[in-house]
């Protein structure tokens, strides 16, 4: 059912979408296989990741090759947030696979609707702290376009999920694209506040968020390791932060890397619908445990969103 649960596209009702929506595509898988090696940033072991093709409908898959399990690319089974979005299937919570949003990210972009990621642990690897790494084996394997079409979800009134500070929402959009404003607010004056506006096509993601990495605090780090989470974690794939100063010695790709990382984690994030939004995403201060919450409370109403066809610009 094309990534989404029988539940969620089952009887779309009065308010569902169809050809109405502008920018129809096909469904879309890899052309062939690829693979890559990497350490989790997490766990800091050496993770081994191929992503295949997969038919028209397939969704997006997980597969775990060293237990033989697999299970959907879907928001219901996110059961951990801190620091990465973590998947498990039910009944099997040793089969997890964290740190799922870079290459959520990129294959959104990238337009792919059905694929099988497969990993021998329980990270994905985290390469260079982005979605770039990902988009260059996506380029390699090719991308071939199936004769069905895509779904998309069309956001039909406002979802608004709220933490702290920081909040997440989700508005209708008068025109069939995926519309993202991010602002951010830390006390480091590296980062301050941030803030940035994008719609998402596949250029747009390449040029402006793909290559931002991800980020941590200097003094939070030891912590982190005592909690088991960034025991991967190096200068060579994060951007660490001391108050006024980047350790990193390259510095930084731009003045604000760090609100393009959270855009683009956003995109991973929500690409956990199982399907493009076309909608606006509106946030302040989000993080994975936020993006999460937004989608289970979007599909909480079906009267939240209708169920169509069409999909992301593609445009360079």
């Amino acid at each position: 059912m094309d990534g989404l649960s029988e539940k969620f596209l089952a009887n779309p009702g009065p308010g569902s979408v169809g050809s109405g929506l502008s920018m129809p595509r096909r469904q879309r898988t890899l052309a062939h296989s690829i693979g890559c090696v990497g350490v989790g940033l997490h766990s800091g072991h050496e993770v081994a990741l191929q992503m295949h093709p997969a038919p028209a409908g397939a969704g997006i898959t997980f597969h775990r090759n060293d237990l033989g399990v697999s299970f959907p690319a879907r928001f219901d089974l996110v059961s951990d947030t801190r620091l990465c979005t973590l998947l498990a299937p039910e009944g099997r919570p040793e089969a997890r696979v964290g740190t799922v949003e870079h290459v959520m990210a990129a294959l959104a972009a990238a337009g792919v609707t059905n694929a099988v990621v497969e990993v021998n642990g329980p990270e994905i690897p985290v390469l260079d702290g982005s979605s770039a790494p990902f988009l260059f084996l996506l380029d390699c394997a090719g991308l071939v376009d199936q004769f069905e079409s895509a779904s998309v979800i069309e956001i039909l009134r406002p979802v608004r999920v709220e933490e702290g500070e920081g909040f997440a929402e989700l508005l209708p959009a008068a025109e069939a694209c995926f519309r993202l404003e991010v602002s951010i607010d830390f006390t480091a004056s590296i980062i301050g506040r941030q803030s940035l506006a994008l719609e998402l096509t596949s250029g747009s993601f390449r040029h402006e968020l793909a290559s931002a990495r991800t980020f941590a605090m200097a003094a939070e780090i030891d912590a982190l390791r005592k909690a088991g989470l960034a025991r991967g974690g190096s200068l060579d794939n994060a951007v660490v932060v001391d108050g006024d100063r980047v350790l990193n010695p390259a510095g930084l790709l731009a003045p604000d890397e760090f609100v393009r990382h959270k855009m683009l984690d956003a995109v991973g994030d929500l690409y956990l619908a199982g399907a493009p939004i076309h909608g606006c995403y509106r946030a302040h201060r989000p993080g994975h445990g936020l993006n999460n919450r937004l989608l289970r409370a979007l599909f909480a109403d079906r009267a939240n969103y209708a169920v169509g066809f069409g999909g992301l610009s593609q445009a360079a």
